[in-house]
């Protein structure tokens, strides 16, 4: 059985590979490596290994381990099965039966044919001299991916490769997963030996597109950019074009739409509109157009649901996602990414707990929190209840009117609206109606899933290296030896402010200026000299400003550690970059449980 992880073909075991359920969204990819129990493992040389073991005190045997592959979130719509990034990892635990991934493939992969007549791709005689099938080209991707354990250095190159498609104006779509930590990108259009390389314009994470342009003339002669049409309807015919796996050539399977709902993006870890169709889709589709019988473009294929118990299930990014991606572009000369309210809500299904919050109609969410960091902080308290937005009458149900007998999640609604842009909201708040104005801004996450700019930062400071806490950085050091508490604040606690970051002490290089201190690892720093830190910057602030005697930094769970200043060399000293941030007060924030998900409490 061929199981494809992120843009790598895994070759594996015929028995089913089983996951567990609770993880989150991380880049690796990987040779054919198996272990016994059939997960794939992160290739990590032995070299590498041995220098992150003697480099990290206190964590030898988890560095020693082979790093499992990193796992995704889970489903929140489905409920029974894991969302998997194109660059997702795998992780040991409990198991779950199906999984979401996104898809490229690695050029080199080692090949197994098994016969399903299911999904055998084929090319129709009808198709063959569409000029539509000339649009399609294939995408050469050279990758190095950080290293978050040793954050000066970058992991070894690898390649891939994915689907792409014109769209008129020197400019090219794929998936962002296709490019994600790129070096170099080249494009072949069908029919032609030449390759030529690409420059990335813009990655959209969170909707997982991604925008090219080729310089060279010769590329575009002769070339009919694809035509965006209007999102289709149930049961109608659509045609994957790209070039998956199992040969060189351009490839086409059928099938038809056979649900549009909002869905869970495995690479970004959002919710956005997604179409699910019964076309086979396989490593190496992803960014590969999907066409109606018109041969208009109606998405881009990006990611498959795989279980024992459903077959053909895939993912295709609608057309009004990739229009709202590249109107964002042109208004803002960059991708700024989709809005959100910023609130958690609750269902309102139980009459009972209507009737105490005084609401007579069957309709409307419950607030249950509102992130400090959005515009809704100052118009939405925790009680409210959502029965509108944008004079549209939200269910009880957390869902709006969707096209004619349909019903859609109210997120779909908020995903419409650009950064920056107003919204009307009717709530009733102790019994009374009223109408208020949030402005939509993106998701501030304390711990982020993706890393701006590719690098991590760190400072270290007598061989104490500390770094900003991060998914990437959680997957990389595994979930056991980054510690329960900690943990739970990564996945649960809010960011207060703008720029906020939890900083830890990932691992101590041994020094004689650290004795002592050699085994304390995956600790979070609160305070430097009794000043509550920010973020990386801030601390590096405070260190350099610092005229005191002694540094004595304060740990999670009462640690402290204390060096003499003049002991330490030119202190690292960086820009401050957000002042604003530096001199906004800080609280406590406890974790806690209400983001758990469950179908009953939804983000919007």
């Amino acid at each position: 059985m061929a199981v494809a992880v992120g843009n790598c073909c895994f070759s594996a075991p015929t028995s089913t590979v089983k996951f567990r359920s609770s993880v989150s969204i991380q880049p690796c990819f990987a040779t054919s490596l198996w272990s016994s129990n059939g997960h794939a493992l992160k290739p990590v040389s032995q070299s590498k290994r041995e220098r992150a073991s003697s480099s990290r005190k206190g964590s030898s045997s988890s560095s020693a381990k082979s790093q499992p592959e990193k796992e995704a979130v889970p489903n929140k719509l489905s409920g029974n099965g894991d969302i998997w990034s194109v660059t997702g990892r795998g992780k040991k635990g409990k198991s779950q039966p199906t999984a979401y991934r996104s898809f490229g493939t690695q050029r080199k992969e080692k090949k197994e044919f098994t016969v399903d007549q299911k999904e055998q791709q084929v090319e129709p005689r009808s198709l063959q001299d569409a000029d539509f099938l000339n649009a399609v080209v294939k995408v050469y991707c050279t990758h190095t991916a950080p290293d978050y354990s040793l954050p000066w250095q970058k992991q070894r190159q690898y390649t891939s490769t994915g689907s792409a498609f014109m769209i008129g104006d020197g400019k090219l779509l794929t998936n962002a997963h296709c490019v994600e930590h790129y070096t170099q990108v080249k494009v072949k259009r069908r029919g032609d030996d030449t390759k030529y390389v690409a420059k990335v314009l813009a990655r959209g994470v969170d909707c997982d597109i991604a925008l090219l342009s080729v310089e060279s003339e010769e590329f575009w002669k002769g070339a009919e950019p694809l035509q965006l049409g209007s999102l289709p309807h149930l049961q109608e015919a659509v045609t994957v074009v790209g070039y998956p796996l199992g040969g060189d050539t351009i490839s086409v399977t059928k099938g038809v739409v056979s649900r549009i709902e909002v869905t869970s993006y495995a690479h970004g870890s959002s919710d956005l509109l997604g179409i699910q169709i019964d076309a086979a889709i396989n490593p190496g589709n992803s960014g590969g157009p999907a066409f109606n019988d018109q041969g208009e473009c109606i998405g881009v294929a990006f990611q498959v649901y795989r279980s024992e118990e459903a077959e053909n299930i895939g993912y295709v990014i609608p057309t009004t996602v990739v229009s709202h991606f590249l109107d964002d572009y042109e208004r803002n000369g960059k991708y700024t990414g989709f809005p959100c309210l910023g609130v958690l809500l609750q269902k309102l299904e139980n009459p009972a707990l209507r009737a105490c919050l005084k609401v007579e109609s069957i309709e409307g969410v419950l607030v249950r929190r509102v992130e400090p960091t959005s515009d809704a902080h100052n118009v939405l308290k925790e009680g409210d209840v959502i029965v509108s937005f944008d004079d549209v009458h939200v269910g009880c149900e957390g869902t709006v009117p969707f096209r004619s007998n349909e019903r859609i999640a109210f997120r779909y609604l908020i995903s419409q609206k650009f950064a920056g842009d107003v919204s009307d909201l009717g709530i009733i708040r102790a019994g009374e109606f009223k109408k208020v104005k949030a402005v939509l801004n993106p998701r501030v996450h304390l711990v982020p899933f993706h890393i701006d700019g590719g690098q991590p930062s760190y400072l270290i400071i007598a061989g104490l290296v500390f770094t900003p806490l991060s998914e990437p950085l959680i997957d990389e050091e595994c979930e056991d030896s980054i510690g329960l508490k900690l943990l739970a604040k990564a996945r649960y606690s809010l960011a207060r402010f703008k720029g906020e970051q939890i900083v830890i002490l990932s691992q101590v290089l041994a020094n004689e200026v650290n004795i002592g201190y050699e085994d304390m690892s995956n600790q979070q720093v609160l305070k430097l000299n009794g000043t509550q830190i920010r973020n990386i910057h801030h601390l590096a602030y405070l260190v350099d400003s610092c005229k005191d005697k002694y540094l004595v930094f304060e740990f999670e769970d009462n640690y402290i550690t204390v060096l003499e200043r003049e002991d330490l060399l030119e202190p690292y000293v960086d820009s401050l970059g957000d002042n604003q941030a530096v001199d906004q007060d800080i609280g406590d924030s406890p974790v806690s449980n209400l983001e758990i998900g469950f179908d009953g409490i939804i983000w919007a």
